[in-house]
């Protein structure tokens, strides 16, 4: 027996449909072939939400951008990225890409000034907040890393980007250390992972021993550190670091009286997570970061 079935609309044309009568189990003399099962739908691939770009390797501290978190405040800039401890008045840490597009011929543009993309109401250290105290306003993304504009090299000049950095250190070790750094491009060849930041209270500057600056606005660090990683130029970086990726990590006093020669404070990832509490790379593949933070750079300067 047959059944007619509604007629279904394909491409504007009415195509009739014939269908064999279903019998039951009880009255066929066959046996019925099992029922299709249809497989379900496949899902749609949802691709997983990239990191921004200089949060590539990770997101050291779990940094929001939510008001209430005053001691963890994520700022997310074109040029950088950073936690802002609102009550020390500076970086935990900032984070940056850094290619050959980033350098150019722009000018140092020396316009130091206080962030105001800091949540309304919280207090914005200014321009002259070190003025006095001994301590350079120590940048963490240094202006050299940023001259491919001027807008660019002058985005590096909020004070959200400073610390209170003994003058040696700034001007000698560091500037040494930042200098090797941008000379691991290669010329365009590599790129290279940036984080630094400072921790602890108290350091030593052309003026001696100070805890803060500014009326307590702003605390001076015992310590300032950073973490170097360097790739060639590619795509989907955090999976490209290996367990061979060359990862520097330094951790220098915050004294007027240290050795410009920046190669003997390297020491591990893992040690600097000791001391800092973050979690370094978190981006990376857990086994290579088991291996890539344990070790203790020695490679050439």
């Amino acid at each position: 027996m047959l059944f007619l079935f509604p007629a279904a609309l394909r491409h504007g044309k009415s195509v009739l449909v014939l269908s064999a009568a279903l019998v039951t189990a009880s009255c066929s003399t066959s046996h019925d072939p099992a029922p299709v099962v249809p497989l379900p739908p496949t899902p749609p691939v949802v691709p997983a939400v990239p990191l921004p770009e200089h949060l590539t390797l990770g997101n050291p501290s779990g940094a929001t951008a939510d008001t209430t978190a005053y001691t963890n405040y994520l700022l997310l800039k074109p040029e950088f990225a950073l936690s802002y401890h609102r009550a020390q008045g500076k970086p935990n840490w900032v984070s940056w890409h850094l290619t050959q597009a980033d350098r150019g011929s722009a000018d140092r543009q020396d316009d130091f000034r206080p962030d105001a993309t800091l949540p309304a109401g919280w207090y914005q250290v200014k321009a002259t907040s070190y003025v006095g105290s001994g301590f350079d306003r120590g940048h963490n993304c240094p202006s050299a890393d940023r001259t491919a504009t001027k807008d660019q090299n002058s985005a590096t000049f909020v004070m959200t980007n400073m610390l209170p950095q003994a003058p040696r250190n700034n001007q000698q070790t560091w500037a040494n250390l930042e200098n090797f750094g941008r000379a691991q491009l290669s010329g365009g060849a590599n790129e290279v992972y940036i984080i630094m930041g400072s921790y602890g209270k108290g350091g030593t500057g052309s003026k001696g021993f100070l805890t803060t600056l500014d009326n307590d606005h702003v605390t001076v660090p015992a310590r300032v550190w950073k973490v170097l990683v360097i790739l060639p130029v590619g795509e989907n970086d955090a999976a490209r670091v290996t367990a061979d990726t060359r990862v520097i990590a330094v951790d220098t006093p915050n004294d007027n009286t240290i050795s410009s020669d920046w190669s003997q404070f390297r020491v591990s990832v893992d040690a600097l997570e000791a001391a800092t509490g973050l979690d370094l790379l978190s981006a990376v593949a857990p086994a290579i970061q088991q291996v890539v933070e344990a070790r203790v750079d020695n490679g050439p300067l």
